[in-house]
């Protein structure tokens, strides 16, 4: 028995399906602000912690060698509060929602900004391998809450710490621009790693210790939002060694290729690839 639809009834489905996968990418984005609560609200009470005592200790010491450290201090820990203000508004608010030329290298320096004490906190060591590359063309509130995913993933992956590299490098041949994301971690059972980019698929069994569990939503929406980029997503993990994410940004967009959300939710699993680590 042939279900024929009516177009009317194909354009219903496709407008329902777009409205999910913005209702999923919202939700993503929602969950990867609030990873980021905890953190960076402890890190402004740090910076303001800093400015009191300093300030303090210009109240109390007259001498112009005591007040001009104080003052300096002062200066530098209210310049690191606007930076972390800066970086969590812009990303709690909707940047363009167009495609913009962007220097993927600042969303990288932004998200470990806001990241950098958590990763400290649980004994992650950050090596950033970033290489002079070409601005390409992204959605950049997207491609920021892809790496920052990626980085609360990797960070999980090594409850006892341990080594993260965030390497950006350019694909002449290819004409991308990749960004890699490698732990050292605990590593993805190659039974797991077929279904990680499935919605609604968890290895993860409960809240870790920063309080922070897994809905499934992560992977599922990272790998949409790379697709309707006409990007491309390869992992390759191997267990007790880790895993190394490469997302593949094309430097040109190809207008008669671009695919909604709606429609990269639909297309075929990227690939995962089980591979021994050195």
């Amino acid at each position: 028995m042939h279900d024929n639809k009516s177009p009317e009834t194909m354009e219903q489905l496709r407008e329902q399906i777009a409205t999910l996968q913005r209702q999923l990418v919202d939700a993503q984005r929602s969950s990867a602000l609030g990873e980021l609560v905890g953190t960076t609200t402890h890190e402004f009470n740090n910076v303001l912690m800093t400015i009191m005592n300093y300030a303090k200790l210009g109240l109390r010491h007259q001498d112009a060698a005591s007040r001009e450290k104080a003052f300096s201090k002062i200066l530098q820990a209210s310049e690191r509060a606007a930076e972390i203000t800066r970086t969590v508004l812009g990303m709690a608010r909707n940047r363009s929602p167009n495609f913009e030329k962007t220097q993927i290298a600042d969303l990288i320096r932004e998200t470990m900004l806001l990241l950098d004490k958590e990763m400290q906190k649980y004994r992650i060591a950050v090596e950033l391998e970033i290489h002079d590359v070409p601005a390409v063309p992204v959605i950049a509130n997207q491609i920021q809450q892809v790496l920052l995913n990626l980085l609360i993933n990797a960070r999980q992956a090594m409850p006892q710490g341990g080594r993260l590299v965030i390497r950006l490098v350019q694909d002449v041949a290819a004409q991308t621009v990749d960004l890699v994301v490698r732990d050292y971690g605990v590593g993805i059972p190659p039974e797991c790693l077929q279904r990680i980019f499935e919605p609604y698929f968890t290895t993860k069994k409960g809240p870790d210790a920063s309080g922070t569990g897994g809905t499934g939503l992560g992977l599922a929406a990272c790998r949409s939002i790379i697709q309707a980029h006409q990007g491309k997503v390869r992992v390759e993990s191997s267990v007790g060694k880790g895993t190394c994410f490469t997302i593949k940004l094309p430097m040109r967009r190809e207008e008669k290729l671009e695919m909604p959300l709606a429609a990269a939710l639909l297309k075929s699993p990227v690939s995962a690839d089980h591979a021994s680590k050195s």
